[in-house]
């Protein structure tokens, strides 16, 4: 399908299954923690019903599409022109049958959908408090990195709401959180079953952790094994290259 480019945006190759995104080179892009996070969350079970909190460009959507079976997939993001390009990415990959985008914020939510509607979730919320970090002057920067129109716990919140009993979350966020992440999903009863964390090499601590809980479930957390993204010679790990379906 034609699409039409707006100012500053691009196509990008995602090198799985001939699928693409647009993306705008000066607003927020997607970065390693969505692909990570799709790969996370690949053991969705198929015909499962989705849905991402705040999706952005669309990326996770457009990723689970191919790593998922049969699944159908809603995207949420708040900012209008964001999730317009969303759907224009949709589009582009013939997946409007699989992947629906909606502008909306998270917290209005429950006026859409009723409660336990959803089998899984997906989420790569803002990692920062807000008024904390460096302050992007680009809106859709600072909305996606810091806790502006949503934070940590509205997240949280919102996916107790809308998982059904024994329904799974699946999310990435930052190291320095981790207790904030683990206490509010236990507050709003999502059991930590998984947790996996991501390190630069083997000398360097976890930049970025990934979790799964279940709605309702009994406490027992796995902690797996760490995934390194470089090996000691300064390249590429197996297990990423995997990942990006680049393995040799």
């Amino acid at each position: 399908m034609e699409i039409t480019l707006k100012e500053n945006e691009r196509i990008d190759d995602l090198e799985l299954e001939n699928l693409k995104i647009i993306q705008n080179n000066k607003g927020f892009c997607f970065g390693m923690d969505s692909v990570l996070l799709s790969d996370f969350a690949k053991e969705i079970k198929a015909g499962s019903n989705i849905i991402d909190l705040g999706t952005g460009t669309g990326i996770l959507p457009i990723l689970l599409s191919s790593k998922t079976k049969n699944t159908k997939i809603t995207g949420i993001e708040i900012q209008k022109e964001v999730a317009e390009m969303a759907n224009r990415s949709v589009k582009l990959n013939n997946l409007e049958n699989r992947i629906q985008i909606i502008c909306e914020d998270i917290k209005n939510l429950k006026t859409i959908y009723k409660s336990c509607t959803f089998d899984s979730i997906v989420t790569n919320p803002p990692y920062k408090k807000s008024g904390t970090g460096g302050i992007n002057i680009e809106k859709t920067k600072l909305i996606s990195r810091h806790e502006i129109s949503a934070t940590l716990e509205d997240f949280i919140s919102i996916a107790q709401y809308l998982l059904k009993d024994k329904g799974s979350i699946y999310l990435v966020h930052r190291p320095e959180r981790l207790a904030d992440v683990i206490c509010t999903l236990c507050k709003h009863k999502l059991e930590p079953k998984m947790l996996k964390c991501v390190q630069p090499n083997l000398k360097k601590e976890p930049n970025l952790i990934l979790i799964k809980a279940v709605k309702n479930a009994k406490p027992y957390l796995n902690l797996c094994k760490p995934l390194c993204i470089y090996n000691e010679q300064g390249e590429y790990t197996e297990e990423l290259l995997k990942i990006y379906n680049k393995a040799k």
